[in-house]
């Protein structure tokens, strides 16, 4: 049964609106008269009903197992907000002189230090906002490392791997340079042979991601860094996976050059829904002048923004950076200190291989190799023989309680489902996820139109998210005042729930 809408609970004449007293003088809007906006009229009990009805019918990390892989939905420990709350955080402002946020400017410049130390990298940025614009800060810094050796017109290539994170190649290009893919071996690592072909004298950077996206820990990394080196290129790693090594590798010293953390990925900070985020940056030695500004530095006892830095990339958005992230990371990393999180990286690879190894048989696998932090299955097979594929797998999960993991990612892998339990999950939600995967094997050979018509326990059937993604235009009028949205569609129109999906 769908959910009535707010416009079909209004009750004109109720209320809600409890607004304090205005304590500023009152300014009109320097604006057009317009009629009154038709909004629902409800109380506020049947206002919070509602969204409470709304939220019980969501998938959460917080109520079920979401095992999206490389998205990497992780458990965030309520210590982390009890600490991001507390008013001497909470309560500051961005303009505040900097004698009055000591204790903000010493988590930042923590965070950069700590984080560079776990890189294995000799400095480190808070300022980038989400994973992607670590990734655009890094290749600023590249591109002003050549420009200031007079080479920045003659190194326009960067090689990617297929088996790199998917942002890489957007980042590239967005930065003005172009993209040469190199292949994947059959183990899932990056062919090397092809790699050689692909390098020369107009190559800026490597991007690798390490572990990649087949869940695999590049075995020729030391040797790859130091082919882009002898062609003078510097190596970007996306540390979009770094919670499979932590305390175990660092990058760093691997011949990394200058790596993003995804912190959410990585340190348990909030993920979804749109941000806020954060993508630290870590930098060896050559790229710190050109690290954005402000950095934050430690003068004697006292903690400041330096500014003065000629050669920086400048400043990546207004104020400091998503801080309250920042410190959501730092609160994870220090409750666990080394030894914890060495630890996490263990879990994580022993979940994700405790899966492969109750499902490699039933499910093809991309490779024979041990996964890291996640494992790629792929339904080719029972889609050969039943006609079922990872699109009808992942909607028939929710009807066992189970979130969808990844699917049709990475794309060198053929119905690909790609499964990132993280090092959260006991091992009894582990057992009711593979138990749940291995019976939609079964009901794919004895009954496949049951799961071409999943899922069936929902509060809506299967949904068009392809066009759902693309046709964001909403109603902000009542049915009776207004019958279209923007686009012509009828209101009415977007209650229907269509049960076959255009895949």
């Amino acid at each position: 049964m769908l959910e009535p809408l707010l416009f079909e609970l209004s009750d004109p004449g109720q209320y809600n609106d409890y607004l304090p007293a205005l304590d500023v003088p009152e300014a009109k809007l320097d604006m057009p008269a317009r009629a009154a906006l038709p909004l629902p009229e409800v109380d506020e009990h049947t206002l919070v009903r509602h969204y409470t009805r709304l939220s019980h019918k969501n998938f959460s990390i917080d109520t079920e197992f979401y095992p999206l892989g490389s998205c990497t939905m992780k458990y965030n420990p309520k210590i982390n907000e009890v600490v991001a709350s507390m008013p001497g955080f909470a309560l500051a402002h961005p303009l505040q002189d900097e004698s009055t946020v000591q204790g903000w400017l010493e988590v930042l410049y923590e965070a950069q230090r700590i984080l560079a130390e776990v890189a294995g990298l000799d400095a480190a940025t808070v300022q980038p906002l989400a994973g992607a614009q670590g990734e655009f800060c890094g290749l600023l810094m590249i591109r002003a490392y050549h420009e200031s050796r007079g080479e920045g017109k003659a190194r326009t290539r960067i090689v990617v791997p297929d088996s790199a994170h998917g942002t890489n190649p957007a980042s590239a290009a967005r930065c003005g340079f172009t993209v040469t893919q190199v292949a994947s071996d059959e183990h899932g690592c990056v062919d090397m042979a092809h790699m050689r072909e692909a390098m020369g004298p107009d190559v800026a950077a490597v991007m690798i991601t390490n572990p990649n996206t087949l869940g695999v820990f590049e075995k020729d990394i030391e040797k790859l860094t130091a082919l882009a080196h002898e062609h003078g290129a510097l190596v970007y790693m996306d540390g979009a996976n770094m919670n499979a090594i932590l305390g175990q590798v660092k990058p760093g010293d691997t011949g990394v050059d200058v790596m993003h953390f995804n912190v959410h990925k990585t340190f348990s900070t909030p993920h979804g829904g749109g941000g806020p985020g954060a993508g630290p940056v870590a930098v060896r030695k050559i790229l710190e002048p050109f690290l954005p500004t402000p950095y934050v530095v430690k003068q004697g006892d006292r903690f400041t923004f330096d500014y003065d830095r000629p050669q920086s990339v400048g400043a990546l958005h207004g104020y400091w950076g998503n801080s309250g992230i920042v410190l959501r990371a730092l609160t994870y990393i220090l409750r666990h200190g080394s030894s914890g999180l060495q630890e996490i990286s263990e879990n994580a690879v022993l979940a994700a291989n405790y899966i492969l190894a109750r499902l490699r048989g039933v499910y093809a696998t991309a490779n024979e190799n041990i996964c890291k932090h996640e494992c790629v299955l792929s339904a080719s097979e029972l889609r050969a023989k039943y006609g079922v594929s990872a699109w009808d797998i992942a909607k028939r999960l929710p009807d066992y309680g189970f979130h969808a993991p990844t699917v049709y990612f990475p794309t060198i892998v053929k119905e690909s489902l790609m499964i990132e339990p993280t090092e959260t999950e006991t091992k009894v939600t582990l057992d009711a996820f593979c138990d749940a995967m291995l019976k939609i094997a079964e009901e794919a050979a004895s009954d496949p139109d049951l799961l071409h018509h999943a899922p069936h326990t929902m509060p809506v059937g299967r949904l068009d998210e392809a066009n759902a993604a693309r046709c964001l235009n909403l109603c902000w009028a009542a049915p009776e005042n207004d019958s279209s949205c923007q686009n012509g569609t009828p209101h009415d129109a977007h209650r229907e729930v269509p049960q076959a999906s255009t895949y």
